[in-house]
């Protein structure tokens, strides 16, 4: 089979970034530098809680692949679930180059009547993980490793494009994918992720958008890239399917909800009274999430179906993903409950429905996102927190930002895909797409 200039284009890239990465490389046990604290500042609960949060994090992706896997037609199960697998590598050796450096290194941005707020970190601050050390980093993890931290953090990163799959499943070039990853991991990604999570990021020095655990800069950038991605892609020549495999779906609704309390309670970055608020507050929202699903679908004369519990589950846990930390386990029923409803609407709304968005990420990511910000700037627990509780600045600064990041997530996307497509094609061949992406991209069939 011949092979084409992107694929051995693609294979140097690699090669340079294996070789290079050896002229960057430093010792992650040398003395502490500037920002950084000594050895004995470590709290070695937090270190163990933390490796495991990281741990349940990194399932989620192969969750997540289980989950869209089970979705798609027979004819698409592999290359759906390749597609959220493979981030897994092609987004963690991102994150070691250059995406953590944009993410939390030296804020790069302006200033404000003499403050400093960044909009992105200097990629020049850890490349190659260089100065990522065993030392605790005095403002973003004073207790753990700061290697500890990037690592917890990759795994957020790696499951964010991967979301993204599902809106242009069926019908995408697997090597357009990964260009798309990376340009979305590189120019949406860590810039909001600079802005909400770092100490001197715009949204939040400025905003003080509350962002727990990524409902802004992982949901609704997936989210909102995902409807980009299903506009410029088009719709499937056969836009109806059945479904391949349901207990497939089960299973990566399992292992989401199991990883998610990672995602969530890790987020604490500690093992506290946060931690185990997040922790409560994530399982039961997803439990309201998933109950008020199937009761809402069968009020409207839909049946109650392993496919809606699974979604409805979903939907909670996003929904709960930036409050989870503020709010109360009675808060989180509500959050799960809300949402759910207003995400099962607009998933059968017909407008939205002529999208091709093949398993509905933005009605379920986005929307969900969207909600969750809301609802964290209306409930969210502290003094002048939230709307409830004095804070009507906060709820007011959360609504222009979640217009601003849902312009820059869309539009952000948007100019990517068109700038992918220009360099590789986005759409597989009609012959392609007839004879499945399994078989045609992959030269592999699902017999199950």
């Amino acid at each position: 089979m011949k092979v084409g200039l992107k694929w051995k284009v693609s294979f140097l890239i690699m090669s340079l970034v294996a070789i290079t990465g050896l002229f960057w490389q430093t010792d992650v046990a040398t003395s502490p530098i500037k920002d950084f604290l000594s050895e004995d500042n470590i709290v070695g609960s937090d270190v163990a809680w933390i490796l495991a949060a990281a741990g349940l994090v990194l399932l989620m992706t192969p969750g997540l692949s289980f989950f869209y896997g089970g979705m798609v037609g027979k004819k698409n199960v592999i290359s759906t679930m390749l597609q959220s697998f493979i981030s897994l590598g092609v987004i963690s050796i991102l994150w070691v180059v250059v995406g953590f450096s944009l993410s939390f290194g030296e804020s790069i941005g302006f200033k404000i009547n003499g403050e400093h707020y960044g909009i992105i970190g200097n990629p020049l601050s850890y490349p190659f993980f260089k100065n990522v050390s065993v030392f605790p980093h005095h403002q973003m993890a004073s207790t753990i490793p700061f290697v500890l931290f990037a690592l917890f953090q990759m795994k957020f990163a790696v499951i964010t494009p991967a979301l993204v799959t599902g809106s242009f499943a069926e019908r995408v070039r697997f090597i357009s994918y990964l260009l798309f990853m990376v340009l979305f991991s590189l120019f949406i990604y860590t810039p909001l992720c600079h802005m909400v999570w770092h100490p001197e990021g715009l949204l939040n020095k400025y905003f003080g958008v509350k962002d727990f655990a990524g409902g802004t800069v992982v949901h609704m950038s997936a989210g909102f890239a995902a409807l980009a991605g299903a506009l410029v892609i088009g719709k499937r020549k056969k836009a109806e399917h059945k479904p391949a495999n349901i207990p497939f779906v089960l299973l990566g609704t399992g292992m989401l909800w199991f990883g998610w309390f990672g995602f969530n309670a890790g987020s604490a970055l500690a093992a506290n009274a946060t931690a185990a608020l997040a922790f409560g507050t994530t399982t039961i929202a997803s439990a309201s999430g998933m109950m008020t699903w199937i009761f809402f679908d069968r009020i409207n004369g839909r049946k109650v179906s392993a496919m809606g519990a699974c979604i409805g589950a979903v939907v909670g846990l996003v929904a709960i993903t930036p409050a989870c930390g503020f709010v109360s386990i009675p808060e989180s029923i509500f959050i799960g409950f809300i949402t759910a409803i207003v995400s099962n609407s607009l998933m059968h709304w017909k407008p939205l429905k002529k999208i091709d968005d093949t398993l509905d990420v933005f009605a379920c990511h986005g929307v969900g996102g969207i909600m969750g910000m809301i609802l964290t700037a209306i409930f969210a627990h502290g003094e002048n927190a939230s709307l409830l509780h004095g804070g009507f600045n906060v709820f007011f600064h959360h609504m222009i930002a979640l217009v601003l990041v849902s312009i820059f997530a869309f539009f952000g996307s948007i100019i990517i895909y068109f700038i992918t497509d220009k360099i590789i094609s986005l759409r597989v061949s009609e012959e392609s797409e007839n004879e499945g992406l399994d078989s045609s991209q992959h030269g592999e069939s699902f017999n199950w």
